[in-house]
């Protein structure tokens, strides 16, 4: 079945597996096996396929054949990767080997399942993966908040949060920026409040993630 079937369990809609194999047979088993236990799925019987599949912002990950009509699923692997499509890989294949499957590793795949494979070891492999994914989304989202929030400060609150990071006292900032100690502290105090900063170490983990310098 080339087709994308969907699953109504409650809850599904919070993550996808999408399914990329060019055996019908395997498509249907896969998903019929991933449905049961409450998984919205989507299959492919291409990697074409699967790329005009429209994205969407919830967790997923791919289950895809290493060996398919016409590609490779290394390459797709790949492909992906130099598109920035970030997603995690469970590789299958009735072909595979140990260098085969270190490459994908290596790659960034989250498993490699030889079939024939145990039922448990995809779902076991699927949770990973989508879990994964929930992760690596939470961690992109506090970064993209963290970068708003600090676009908010002005050019002089941007630099006295660099240099506290740094380890300069007030005084040294005031100095260095040709400033009065008083209004360094009042810069000091809108920086904490604008970047949500619960004490003056939190503004420093800030700062050490954001790689922030003196503009």
């Amino acid at each position: 079945m080339s087709g994308n079937s969907k699953s109504n369990e409650p809850g599904s809609d919070s993550s996808v597996v999408f399914v990329i194999d060019d055996d019908a047979s395997i498509r249907n088993a896969l998903s019929n096996l991933l449905r049961s236990v409450g998984i919205r799925v989507e299959t492919f019987a291409s990697t074409a396929e699967f790329l005009q599949w429209p994205r969407s912002d919830i967790a997923s990950c791919l289950v895809l054949d290493v060996r398919l009509q016409g590609s490779s699923g290394l390459d797709f692997q790949s492909q992906l990767a130099a598109a920035n499509i970030r997603i995690p890989i469970i590789f299958i294949t009735g072909h595979g080997d140990i260098e085969m499957s270190v490459k994908a590793m290596k790659a960034g795949a989250v498993d490699f399942l030889a079939k024939p494979f145990r039922e448990q070891d995809l779902l076991d492999a699927v949770s990973a993966a989508l879990q994964a994914d929930v992760k690596r989304r939470n961690v992109e989202r506090q970064l993209s908040d963290l970068h708003a929030r600090y676009q908010s400060l002005t050019a002089r609150e941007k630099e006295v949060m660099s240099l506290a990071a740094k380890g300069l006292m007030n005084k040294q900032i005031a100095g260095q920026m040709n400033l009065s100690e008083i209004t360094v502290k009042i810069h000091r105090a809108h920086a904490m409040k604008k970047m949500h900063a619960k004490s003056f170490a939190d503004l420093v983990r800030m700062a050490e993630t954001l790689g922030a310098e003196p503009v």
